[in-house]
């Protein structure tokens, strides 16, 4: 894991035992993150990211609303995977990013609390997770 990778996880963790994020630790990330992150803000502003949980077992995915007109909605995993176009040609193909903006929207959102949850059956998630 990079040096950046745990600086990120350590905020994240302190924003998660908090549930607030300091003007500090929004600069950090922005250094961290870039552009990327100023557009997690604005998603996760918009209240565009939903955590949807299977029930009864406790597991997740979030479905992440995209800044562009046509208001595509990206499954993602925070931690290691997202649907869109950005994670596979900037972050799987080139490397040249930790994350793509709606995993960081999830972060940021599961952090500070602000997702909207839904709750499905086991079945209705696996056959979401089918899709992917």
């Amino acid at each position: 894991m990079s040096a950046s990778s745990l600086v990120a996880e350590s905020l994240w963790k302190t924003i998660e035992s908090t549930l607030t994020v300091t003007e500090d630790q929004l600069s950090i990330l922005h250094f961290l993150f870039g552009k990327n992150f100023e557009r997690a803000t604005r998603i996760v502003d918009q209240r565009g990211v939903k955590r949807i949980s299977g029930e009864p077992s406790g597991r997740s995915i979030f479905q992440v609303v995209a800044e562009s007109q046509r208001k595509e909605e990206y499954f993602c995993f925070p931690e290691q995977y997202c649907a869109c176009y950005s994670f596979f040609y900037d972050i799987v193909n080139r490397g040249e990013q930790l994350c793509c903006k709606h995993q960081l929207a999830a972060r940021l959102a599961a952090a500070l609390g602000t997702c909207v949850n839904v709750r499905v059956s086991d079945e209705q998630l696996a056959l979401l997770l089918v899709k992917l």
